[in-house]
């Protein structure tokens, strides 16, 4: 499997090895932000929360709360999907393209493009490029970005190229 794009794994492994992926977890009773995405990102969206696999990397699905089609979770703490976000600012960082940033990496699986980046507290996110809407992936603290990272992104690849249009997302999600 090709993992990020023009790089291979290869050269990504040292520093996904020592990355842990998160962003937030939903643990029982959690909430999780929901966003508010324009009309055309919404239609998308609830077309992606139609065809979501009910598995990802082995966890069943565990939406978190508040219930919304632009938001849903596998496993407990739950991977956290969110759908109609607003563009990273790290997406167009012209350093990220070429390479520069250990903060963020870039690159695709099975035919979806991801930005990678690492949050202030350590932990990883991913999310969608070169699609209309952006999707974006948190995994829970203790997860690895290359194992199970890879995992979730490759089960998730098939139903983001169904529902998701290669193109350009609005600014705002």
């Amino acid at each position: 499997m090709k993992f990020f794009g023009h790089r291979p794994f290869g050269l990504l492994a040292p520093a996904l090895l020592i990355a842990v992926a998160g962003c937030s977890s939903a643990d029982d009773g959690a909430t999780v932000a929901v966003p508010s995405p324009d009309a055309k990102t919404a239609k998308v969206c609830r077309e992606l929360h139609r065809v979501l696999p009910r598995k990802l990397d082995g966890r069943s699905r565990n939406d978190p709360e508040p219930r919304s089609a632009y938001t849903a979770g596998w496993g407990n703490p739950a991977i956290i999907l969110r759908c109609g976000v607003v563009r990273p600012p790290k997406m167009i960082d012209p350093k990220v393209a070429e390479g520069g940033d250990p903060d963020a990496i870039a690159g695709g699986v099975n035919g979806v493009d991801w930005l990678m980046e690492k949050q202030g507290d350590g932990t990883w996110r991913f999310t969608t490029a070169s699609r209309v809407a952006y999707v974006q992936i948190g995994l829970p603290k203790g997860m690895s970005a290359q194992e199970e990272g890879t995992a979730v992104l490759t089960d998730l690849a098939a139903a983001v190229k169904k529902a998701i249009p290669k193109g350009i997302a609005s600014m705002r999600g």
